[in-house]
């Protein structure tokens, strides 16, 4: 695996002990959390780690559980790892974001899953296949 930038790396630790406001975690941030994740284990540990972390974070500020999506979630980390994988390993996610400035559109998913897929309850709590188009999969 590979190893994070300073600053990448103090996000992340800032992420796992909840120290991140909510009003401070958007898209970008999921993305980098993401991104850091895929960066340090493999895609299934990082959906483990992410899945956890997003659990643990929701907690924290006193979210319902029920804002949590699964398929959102491993769908964007298949995006991010499709982008790592084309674009080149870097330690620093601004320059991994500089490289895929389109994994910025948090309405990219809406090429791939219908909007009444994507948002049904199912969805919420499983990991649904895309049914519009399939999302690029790392491979190995």
């Amino acid at each position: 695996m590979n190893a994070l930038a300073v600053a990448d790396r103090e996000f992340l630790d800032a992420f796992e002990a909840c120290e991140i406001r909510g009003a401070d975690f958007h898209h970008r941030e999921h993305l980098r959390v993401a991104y850091c994740y895929l960066t340090l284990l493999s895609s299934a540990e990082a959906l483990e780690k992410m899945e956890a972390g997003l659990h643990r974070l929701l907690a924290h500020l006193g979210a319902p559980a029920s804002k949590y999506h699964r398929t959102l979630t491993e769908a964007w980390l298949h995006a991010v790892r499709h982008f790592i994988d084309r674009s080149g390993a870097t330690a620093d996610f601004a320059e991994f974001i500089a490289r895929a400035p389109q994994l910025l559109d948090p309405q990219i998913m809406g090429t791939h899953y219908s909007t009444d897929l994507l948002w049904s309850d199912a969805a919420r709590a499983a990991f649904l296949e895309p049914d519009l188009q399939p999302i690029p999969r790392h491979v190995g």
